[in-house]
């Protein structure tokens, strides 16, 4: 999955929100042990800073945890991680209706569109 960061919202959100992804589709397993700040910020040209920040955010949500002498992890609570899948899918969902309706197509258009 590439770092494609937009102008206009927070990277460190959008950050959040890449990792988030890469946990709930499993490309950063329960328990696995993440790469470093620095590792990640270089991979993203972004600042470390920045990437710490993002670290920190996806902590305080239960994503990941930090072990004195192990680095960060990804949370084994599977739930935990089902329940961030759940969300993105919905925020993704939301998002596509929202434009479908303001390119002029009914919910019902749009339900056709898909099925299509």
């Amino acid at each position: 999955m590439e770092w494609n960061l937009e102008e206009g919202r927070p990277i460190y959100a959008q950050l959040v929100e890449l990792i988030q992804m890469r946990i709930a589709a499993g490309q950063y397993a329960p328990g696995e042990k993440l790469p470093s700040v620095r590792e990640l910020a270089a991979e993203a040209a972004v600042n470390p800073n920045t990437m710490q920040r993002a670290f920190a955010e996806l902590e305080r949500g239960g994503l990941i945890v930090t072990q004195r002498t192990n680095g960060r992890t990804v949370t084994e609570d599977e739930d935990r991680i089902r329940e961030v899948r759940k969300s993105l899918a919905e925020t993704h969902v939301r998002d596509f209706f929202d434009r479908m309706r303001s390119l002029g197509y009914s919910v019902s258009d749009i339900r056709d569109f898909v099925r299509e």
